[in-house]
């Protein structure tokens, strides 16, 4: 990829109307009087939208709608990204993503009509919403703010674009290394009929991202056609996460497959801009992108060449190697196909049967249905490699040298139905996805991820691996457990190493408390503040492992455990005791009145800390302008629900369905997330007519 020349173009704002639309042929517009007559919105208690439609372009269309009502102008722009035009709008500082994204809008609008046509007609509704949106919001917009989007900017958002951070992350990972943030993942349970008191399947989704990542909860109904509830993530139609309809239902969780290789081809010095490979000399594919940014009262534009070959795109030149990315979601365009298949699926083949088409790369999926099956997959569009992996290159010779499929579906880490009636996953190695029939790591290639069990996978496993015949209600108020695994594994021996010094004053009574604290982060707990802030300073980062026995595979469940340096743990305390007094008065402040939810008028307590303290329940915190701290991500989208005659499901969405500090719906879950409190789901059609609380055809004039 090179940098070309700016170009400074004087053009009128007309230009710039003409320009937004783009400059290919796109499908047909649809009416949004037409649409909106063919939907309609339900909103029930906390805002969420039931969109009933006649057909799916008018289902995509209420989707549009009701997601630019509560999240406004960041629906849009997340189409104007997609179709790389933010710096036409925003001028040159918002330019860096529309290089991608004129790769990405290219590939929509040349595969276009080979996506199915009901997901086509998605698109092409979702695109009419949002234009519908804009045109009645015109204030919420830049001045002259009209890009007319169509079912190609929808669709662009579903294509894959290897990216050269995608090649340096690469490079810079070692095959085995686990994500960088623990607490950005998610929790997901399954229960078989066996394990529950209702003899049906249980589901429960949890996913842990920051309160700002868009999850969003909405049911779409096409009668005969379509009935999915779910958390449907903010800017398209399909970035659907987790849901369910009638007879099953899924969630998902971060895994972390290696999905693509650089290889290093040889440049073909007697020829400029050519490679050797099988043999003989080829060309360098190039695409020049240009992109205009809005500059003054006009445009300039940037332009950029992309270079390929045959085993994918160009990340790099040295002398007389080429660095090449192949990788697995290189220009894959089918997520949203796959998951409008995974949507209307009815049955555990029927839902395979849609994950086999594999243009979902990557996410673990825990899933149940009501016929009672419960079912785990890693899931990977994992490359095959004919080599072992290299993070620093492969050289490639011949087409032969570099992968050319995936691994196999059936040879993907699997739970179907197993001993113990629950399969789980909290980010980790898929191993110990059932502990009554944990998979063996040799059985599979070195590229797969190793053994790792971290402490809150470690402490759902002592939830839920047990004979204890669970309710919905059982299943969620387990889900809230504040346990912290960590205090359970170093507690005994922190009090021992202080007490060993023979404290005196402050420090011999703060001990005392760590003795007599319960190990959890309630919000009333006492001796938790002081724990935590002792422990982040005893387990500094490059001091070495702070336990005194490592986790190993040999002894999963019961490692990591103990303290390695007691000396130091003991020094740590006592600033500690003296730091917790600093910053909230005294050391034995209890967990609430320090961690805080604040959304609006809500400022109440609540438990729950890091993944690496071996909490199920994960929140991650920011300081607050008085030294509280408030919660900010993880823990934040909660969905249990279970497989009868018909779904009986409860939810809780902490940020609430809009982040718009002046919608009703901005705060209105933030108290009861926090008091570990969830809502039931309005499933049926007597459930959400009692429900709700505004009805309304979007859009309409």
């Amino acid at each position: 990829m090179t940098n070309q020349k700016n170009h400074r173009i004087r053009w009128s704002a007309a230009a710039i109307s003409i320009l937004a639309a783009g400059c290919h042929r796109p499908p047909a517009p649809l009416s949004p009087a037409a649409l909106s007559s063919m939907v309609e919105v339900r909103r029930t208690t906390h805002g969420v939208p039931h969109i009933i439609a006649r057909n799916l372009a008018a289902a995509g269309y209420g989707e549009a709608y009701v997601q630019c009502e509560d999240y406004g102008a960041r629906v849009a722009l997340s189409l104007l990204a997609a179709r790389g035009e933010m710096g036409l709008w925003f001028g040159r500082d918002s330019i860096r993503r529309d290089f991608n994204g004129r790769i990405a809008h290219a590939r929509a609008v040349q595969i276009y009509d080979r996506i199915d046509r009901d997901t086509r007609d998605i698109y092409e509704g979702f695109a009419a919403g949002v234009n519908r949106y804009v045109e009645l919001h015109p204030d919420e917009f830049p001045p002259g703010f009209a890009p007319r989007f169509t079912g190609y900017d929808v669709a662009a958002e579903d294509v894959e674009v290897p990216q050269t951070a995608q090649a340096a992350a690469l490079i810079e990972r070692n095959a085995h290394a686990a994500p960088a943030d623990p607490n950005d993942g998610s929790n997901a349970w399954a229960f078989a009929p066996s394990r529950t008191t209702s003899g049906h399947a249980i589901l429960l989704r949890n996913p842990h991202l920051a309160w700002t990542a868009g999850y969003y909860e909405a049911h779409i109904v096409v009668p005969g056609v379509l009935d999915f509830y779910g958390d449907l993530r903010i800017g398209g139609p399909f970035s659907v996460v987790g849901g369910f309809n009638r007879d099953l239902g899924w969630a998902t969780t971060n895994n972390d497959p290696i999905l693509g290789q650089i290889y290093i081809v040889d440049a073909d010095t007697t020829q400029p801009d050519h490679y050797l490979l099988d043999g003989a000399s080829h060309a360098l594919a190039r695409q020049t992108v240009v992109v205009q940014y809005k500059d003054g009262a006009g445009l300039s534009s940037e332009s950029r060449d992309f270079w390929r070959t045959s085993l994918g795109p160009v990340v790099a030149r040295e002398g007389a190697k080429i660095y090449v990315l192949k990788a697995s979601n290189d220009l894959e365009y089918r997520g949203g196909e796959q998951f409008l298949r995974m949507m209307r699926a009815h049955s555990l083949a029927e839902w395979q049967d849609a994950m086999k088409m594999r243009a979902r790369i990557n996410s673990s999926f825990t899933y149940a249905d009501r016929a009672g099956h419960i079912y785990y997959l890693w899931n990977a569009s994992l490359p095959s490699l004919p080599h072992r992996p290299d993070s620093l290159g492969v050289p490639a010779h011949r087409t032969s040298d570099a992968w050319s499929h995936y691994v196999p579906f059936d040879s993907l880490p699997q739970f179907l139905d197993p001993p113990g009636g629950y399969v789980h996953n909290e980010n980790d190695a898929p191993y110990y996805t059932n502990m009554r029939r944990p998979l063996d790591p040799s059985a599979y290639p070195p590229y797969f991820p190793p053994p790792r069990l971290g402490l809150r996978s470690q402490l759902a496993i002592d939830l839920i691996d047990n004979d204890r015949k669970l309710s919905l209600e059982d299943v969620v108020k387990l889900k809230h457990s504040y346990r912290m695994l960590l205090a359970e594994r170093v507690r005994d021996d922190l009090v021992s190493a202080v007490r060993a010094t023979n404290p005196t004053g402050d420090v011999a009574r703060a001990i005392d408390l760590v003795a007599a604290w319960d190990e959890t982060v309630s919000p009333s707990s006492s001796g938790s503040v002081l724990f935590d802030i002792w422990w982040r300073r005893y387990a500094v980062r490059g001091t070495g492992d702070p336990f005194a026995v490592a986790w190993s595979a040999a002894a999963p469940r019961s490692t990591p455990h103990g303290l390695r340096d007691p000396a130091r743990a003991a020094t740590a305390f006592s600033w500690a005791v003296a730091e917790t007094a600093r910053r909230y008065g005294s050391f034995d402040v209890a967990w609430g009145e320090v961690h805080r939810v604040r959304r609006g008028d809500v400022d109440v307590p609540v438990g729950g800390c890091a993944s690496d303290d071996g909490c199920f329940r994960v929140l991650t915190y920011k300081p607050d302008r008085d030294g509280k701290l408030e919660a900010t991500g993880s823990d934040g989208w909660i969905l249990a629900v279970e497989f009868g005659d018909q779904p009986r499901a409860y939810s809780v969405l902490a940020y609430g369905e809009s982040p718009r500090p002046s919608s009703p719906y901005f705060s209105d879950q933030a108290a009861m997330f926090a008091a570990g409190e969830l809502k039931p789901v309005a499933w049926s059609e007597a459930d959400i007519e009692r429900e709700t609380i505004r009805r309304y055809h979007p859009g309409a004039p």
